[in-house]
């Protein structure tokens, strides 16, 4: 899709009359659009012609969604059945328990999307009609929906100006963040939210720690925020909502100071949830590796909400975040070597924010040399396909052959 994506937006009929892009670009703004990132070297709004706008949303519906989704719902369209491997594929893609109603489940992901996003084009559009044409309006209001529930921070205002001329619309921000936060929270906690009818206790473990984490983390970055720079409440809330994975910024946030700066990369690290059309190693890893610091350091059992936490959940989260460091702190010295002029901060915030598919820079991602637009390139690929599907990929045995004895070694 990435290489797909790449053509089209180097087609002459997907590029204004004067504009000249080159494929490192084309292929650059076809990743973020497939990773759901939102950097960009190019301006989406002065580059494209409405049809490469239209080739960039769909690149960014599909990359939310996810090439499993699309595909089955492809499928069910052309009226064909969905056989037995096909559904373990999707039962794997979309973290389900089981193979039981995994159809049912890709009929609920593809009608929730296009309702989330029909109702959130139509509240944009109230704004943005305001300054354009009802068909441009329309057109904008459409893509932004797309970008914000995918948690894609795209826009296609121009100038590269993001929503910062609408930092004063409480509207336009709220819509914003509501569509921001159902696509980050995932669709089996929309699901089970739905069916549930919003009662808490009936509510799997799953989706209380979803749930509760985003809270707390949306709360915690607010505060923040709002104690580290000069913004309004409603800026630290925004910036709080789009800095786990969606990209969109109301602030200009090459003026931010470096504790800001450092929470909004904690905020992109974390990510949005599993199942969802975010990234960052996910709230409930989070979750998990506190719980199970807070276990060994009280000497009590892993448990939330009367659940017990899964024996193997803290090794997993635990490896998951070793790697996701692992990953940002060499994509950044690497990084710092290729753009020597680059402030420290900065380079790690964009590598941040390439891993976590958040899409948010301080202004540097356009001036970069070609070494290093490719690799943010990469790193927005591992960040999309998860440090640990990345690191598995050399790991082609069942089991080891040979067993050792157990050695003793002191730690901490």
């Amino acid at each position: 899709m990435i290489l797909i994506g790449s053509i089209l937006l180097s087609l002459p009929c997907s590029i204004q009359d004067g504009v000249t892009v080159r494929y490192i670009d084309a292929l650059y703004m076809s990743t973020s659009a497939v990773c759901v990132t939102g950097l960009l070297t190019v301006d989406a709004g002065d580059t494209f012609t409405p049809l490469g706008q239209f080739f960039l949303g769909l690149l960014i519906q599909i990359g939310g969604l996810g090439v499993t989704a699309v595909g089955t719902g492809v499928i069910l369209a052309m009226g064909k059945k969905i056989n037995l491997k096909a559904r373990n594929l999707i039962r794997e893609a979309s973290n389900l328990d089981s193979g039981k109603g995994v159809v049912r489940f890709v009929r609920m992901v593809l009608f929730t999307t296009v309702t989330f996003e029909l109702i959130g084009a139509a509240l944009s559009f109230l704004v943005f009609s305001r300054s354009y044409s009802p068909l441009h309006a329309a057109g904008i209001s459409l893509f932004h929906s797309v970008a914000a529930f995918n948690n894609s921070g795209f826009d296609i205002l121009g100038n590269m100006q993001n929503l910062i001329p609408y930092q004063d619309d409480v509207f336009l921000n709220l819509v914003t963040c509501a569509l921001i936060i159902f696509g980050g929270i995932g669709f089996l906690v929309i699901r089970e939210v739905i069916d549930k009818r919003f009662r808490w206790k009936k509510f799997s473990m799953h989706t209380k720690v979803v749930l509760s984490m985003s809270l707390v983390l949306t709360v915690a970055g607010t505060v923040l925020l709002k104690l580290t720079e000069d913004i309004t409440w409603m800026g630290a809330f925004f910036t709080s909502v789009s800095a786990r994975t969606a990209g969109f910024s109301t602030f200009p946030l090459g003026s931010f100071s470096n504790a800001g700066l450092l929470t909004v990369i904690v905020l992109m690290v974390i990510g949005a949830s599993p199942g969802s059309t975010g990234g960052g190693i996910k709230t409930t890893t989070a979750f998990v590796l506190f719980q199970g610091i807070k276990s060994s350091a009280t000497n009590t059992s892993e448990k939330a909400f009367r659940y017990a936490v899964p024996a193997d959940a803290f090794r997993k989260a635990a490896v998951i975040t070793l790697l996701a460091l692992g990953i940002v702190l060499t994509g950044t010295y690497i990084l710092v070597i290729l753009e020597p002029g680059v402030p420290f901060m900065d380079a790690l915030f964009e590598i941040s924010s390439a891993f976590g598919t958040a899409g948010l820079s301080t202004g540097i991602s356009p001036g970069l040399c070609d070494a290093a637009k490719i690799l943010t390139i990469l790193i927005m690929f591992i960040g999309r396909l998860g440090p640990l599907t990345i690191a598995s990929l050399w790991y082609f045995t069942k089991g080891e052959r040979v067993s050792y004895p157990e050695g003793n070694i002191a730690i901490g």
